[in-house]
């Protein structure tokens, strides 16, 4: 019998969901073997390569045709592979930026694996036609199952383009964190700038920490009390899981298109409430499903709504801090990397999935 051995290729390496996973795999008993895209050689003049494929996109503006030019070194990748014989391949984010998915899919054919995406990335797409059409006809076919973290792009994976999708929302990892008694961030958004995100927080400006990137571009476009309120610079790990700690309220506002989708479910509604905190996002129907609101989450519709609820929720602390002990209770219930790790790990059809060896490798 075959021993089961997992590859995780991290596409979106930058951001340590696909090792929270990994780790997650590895508690189940499981064989795992992390690959950060980053540790693989870049083929020599990519950036100048890949920047004439865009001028080439931007030419042919009438075109469907969409020019790319891969990131990696194939042979590395092949002999990394040949070296590893995976059984099966859990790429995180999408592969196309990385590796040709035509090089991927002779692999897979020549070494006999399995391989699943976790679309993680697929809305920011949305306006980028001609990539998103290459996506969706050339890497998604490569799969033997898309797990996608929203039920919009699920139902569009399965029922329009008939490919195998199952809905897997995010999850996160257990946080072991004390927040402060008087936090003193009233209100915490965390995320790229956006015309969307601007609009909404020029109504919060007076109590708003804002951190990310693509904000100081933003700047004609805002007022210079919001401005004021903005460290233009990205945040992840401790120094992230800090931060949410240890604020009153996490707003939580989904970019334009997402919204525009009717989905909105990110990751970080799942890291903030694995930090105990107090999550006030968007509504969207997906959000319904996996938490109670008002009383797991909190929720707001417009922009006067937001504004209304961070200024109850910080006048009422109480009920602030019983929400937040409630979202944590239900995200460790029911939304960890191990519950997720377990869903996708029963697609393997294998018994030793959960055997007791654990043997794990890793390339960085």
């Amino acid at each position: 019998m075959t021993t089961t051995k997992l590859l995780i290729f991290d596409a979106i390496a930058e951001v340590p969901l696909g090792r929270e996973m990994h780790d997650a795999f590895l508690q189940l008993g499981l064989k795992s073997v992390y690959a950060d895209c980053r540790a693989f050689k870049q083929k020599k003049g990519y950036r100048f390569r890949a920047a004439f494929k865009k001028m080439l996109n931007r030419i042919e503006g009438s075109s469907d045709h969409f020019y790319h030019f891969p990131k990696l070194i194939e042979r590395q990748f092949a002999h990394f592979v040949a070296t590893e014989l995976p059984t099966h391949v859990l790429v995180i984010g999408f592969i196309y930026k990385q590796l040709s998915p035509a090089f991927v899919l002779q692999l897979k054919e020549k070494y006999q694996f399995s391989i699943y995406l976790y679309d993680t990335d697929s809305c920011n797409l949305y306006p980028k036609r001609r990539e998103f059409l290459f996506f969706i006809d050339h890497e998604l076919p490569i799969y033997d199952e898309i797990f996608s973290f929203s039920k919009v792009t699920t139902r569009f994976f399965s029922e329009t383009k008939k490919l195998k999708a199952t809905f897997l929302p995010f999850g996160a990892a257990p946080l072991a964190i004390k927040a402060k008694q008087n936090p003193e961030v009233d209100a915490l958004f965390v995320g790229s700038g956006d015309l969307r995100r601007i609009f909404l927080l020029e109504g919060i400006k007076d109590v708003v920490t804002i951190y990310g990137n693509r904000w100081q571009r933003n700047f004609p476009l805002m007022t210079d009390k919001l401005k004021s309120r903005v460290t233009d610079q990205t945040i992840w790990g401790e120094a992230l899981h800090e931060l949410l700690a240890n604020s009153k309220i996490v707003i939580n506002i989904n970019r334009t298109h997402f919204y525009g989708a009717g989905t909105g479910v990110n990751l970080r509604i799942f890291e903030a409430l694995s930090a105990n905190a107090f999550v006030l996002t968007d509504y969207c129907d997906e959000l319904a499903d996996l938490f109670e609101i008002g009383k797991e989450i909190e929720v707001f519709r417009t922009n006067q709504e937001l504004v209304e609820k961070v200024d109850y929720y910080l006048s009422h602390p109480e009920k602030r801090l019983k929400i937040a002990k409630n979202g944590h209770a239900k995200l460790m219930s029911s939304h960890t990397w191990h519950a997720r790790a377990v869903e996708i790990a029963k697609r393997f059809k294998s018994k030793e999935v959960f055997n007791e060896d654990i043997n794990a490798t890793s390339i960085n």
